[in-house]
C-alpha cells in the first residue's frame, strides 16, 4: 500500500495520546506507507470537529459506525471506554479493517475470547495499547533474562498503583461500573499482568484477593448524594509461573503520593533486575559479586531511542513510548514486523485477570 487511512474514535486523554503519536511517527521514523489522518468521530459533533481539525484529521463524524464505513479508513484506533471496546472493535473487524484498541481489550474474557477468533477470522492486524512494553529498556530487560543474566528465575514482584481515585470524595464514573470498567485491576493491573507475561512468560495458577475500600462515592463532585461502588480499589495475588518461579502482583488506584508506579523486581539464581515507570529511562540491575546494583541508563545504543534523541541520558516520555507503539504497528500493517502485543496476547491477559478476580471470589487457588 502506498497510503494508510487512520480513522481515530475518542478525544480523551488517550485519543489525543494516539492522535499524538499518529502525527509524530512519520517524522521520527522511515516509514513504508504514507499515514493519512483521514477520521476522526466523537459522541460530541462539536467536540469532534474542533479535535479533528486541531489534530489534523480531515473529517468528523458525530457516530462510530460512521468512520467504520468510511472508505478512506483502514485502521480503526480505539481509545473510548471499556464497555465501548467490543461492539467497536467487532464491527471493524466485520468491514475487514484493522484495529488498534486500548487496554483493557474487554469488560469480560467471553469479549475478548470472540474479539480475538473474530480477528483470526478477519486476518487483519491488530494491536492493544499496552504501550509500556515498548520502552527500549523493557526490550532489554527481556534481552538480558533471555540471554542468562539472571539464571534461572526464581520470583517477579510487581506493582502498578496511582492516586487519581484515594479520595473518598471523588465522584462516582464509569470506571466504577462493573459493566463498563473493571476496577483498578483492569485500569491499571491489566498492564502490570501484562508485562509480566511479556518478561516471565505464561502463568499456571493464581490465589488472589481485592477490596473495595471507598464503597460509596458522590454522584458528582460536591453532590450529597452517593452511588454504591462495585469494583475494587485495590487487587493482590501469587503467580506460579510455568517456568517454576513465583510471583506477586499489586494494584491500587487508591495509594497517596503515587502517579504512575508501574515497577517491578525479577530475581533469578545470578541477580536481580528492577524497573519503576516513574523513573522510566533506567533499569537496575545486580548480579552475584557486584557490590550493589548496576545503574543502566536509556542512551542511542538501544533500538528506538536514537530516533528521538542522540544523546544519552535525555531521556524519553510516555508519548514516545505511544509512538514506539504506533511504528511496530504500522511496520506489522506492511508486513515487515510482528512486535507488540495483539488481540490473541490480550485476550491471555483478560485470561490471567478473569482467573484472579475468581480467586479472590472463591478465596482459593485457580488454575489457568
Amino acid at each position: 500500500m502506498d497510503e494508510l487511512g487512520i480513522g481515530l474514535i475518542g478525544t480523551g486523554f488517550m485519543g489525543r495520546a494516539h492522535a499524538l503519536a499518529f502525527r509524530s511517527v512519520s517524522a521520527v521514523f522511515e516509514l513504508p506507507v504514507r499515514l493519512q489522518l483521514a477520521a476522526l468521530a466523537d459522541a460530541d459533533i462539536q467536540r469532534a470537529q474542533h479535535c479533528a481539525a486541531a489534530w489534523g484529521f480531515t473529517q468528523a463524524h458525530a457516530e462510530w459506525q460512521q468512520l467504520i464505513a468510511n472508505p478512506q479508513v483502514d485502521l480503526v484506533a480505539i481509545t473510548t471506554p471499556n464497555h465501548l471496546h467490543f461492539p467497536m472493535a467487532m464491527a471493524a473487524l466485520a468491514a475487514g479493517k484493522a484495529v488498534y484498541c486500548e487496554k483493557p481489550l474487554a469488560v469480560s474474557v467471553e469479549q475478548a475470547r470472540q474479539m480475538h477468533h473474530a480477528a483470526q477470522a478477519a486476518g487483519v492486524v491488530t494491536r492493544v495499547g499496552y504501550n509500556y512494553q515498548h520502552n527500549p529498556l523493557i526490550v532489554l530487560a527481556r534481552e538480558l533474562i533471555g540471554n542468562g543474566e539472571l539464571g534461572q528465575l526464581v520470583s517477579f514482584q510487581g506493582e502498578f498503583s496511582e492516586d487519581f481515585m484515594a479520595d473518598p470524595d471523588a465522584p462516582w464514573s464509569w470506571r466504577c461500573d462493573p459493566a463498563h470498567a473493571g476496577g483498578a485491576l483492569a485500569d491499571l493491573g491489566s498492564h502490570l499482568l501484562a508485562m509480566a507475561r511479556f518478561l516471565m512468560g505464561p502463568v499456571q495458577a493464581v490465589c488472589a484477593d481485592t477490596q473495595t475500600v471507598h464503597q460509596q462515592r458522590p454522584i458528582h463532585n460536591g453532590s450529597p448524594q452517593r452511588r454504591g461502588i462495585a469494583v475494587d480499589d485495590q487487587a493482590h495475588a501469587l503467580l506460579r509461573f510455568a517456568n517454576g518461579a513465583r510471583g506477586t502482583v499489586s494494584s491500587s488506584w487508591i495509594k497517596h503520593g503515587y502517579k504512575n508506579h508501574l515497577s517491578f523486581e525479577i530475581s533469578g539464581t545470578l541477580g536481580t533486575l528492577a524497573f519503576d515507570q516513574e523513573r522510566l529511562n533506567e533499569v537496575r540491575l545486580y548480579r552475584v559479586g557486584q557490590k550493589g546494583f548496576q545503574r543502566l541508563l536509556a542512551g542511542p545504543e538501544l533500538p528506538g531511542y536514537a530516533a528521538f534523541s542522540p544523546a544519552p541520558g535525555h531521556q524519553l516520555g510516555y508519548n514516545e513510548l505511544k509512538t514506539l507503539e504506533v511504528q511496530e504497528l504500522v511496520m506489522a500493517l506492511c508486513g515487515q514486523g510482528h512486535a507488540g502485543t495483539d488481540f490473541q496476547e490480550a485476550w491471555e491477559v483478560e485470561r490471567l485477570a478473569a482467573a484472579i478476580r475468581l480467586a479472590a471470589q472463591e478465596q482459593r487457588w485457580v488454575e489457568l
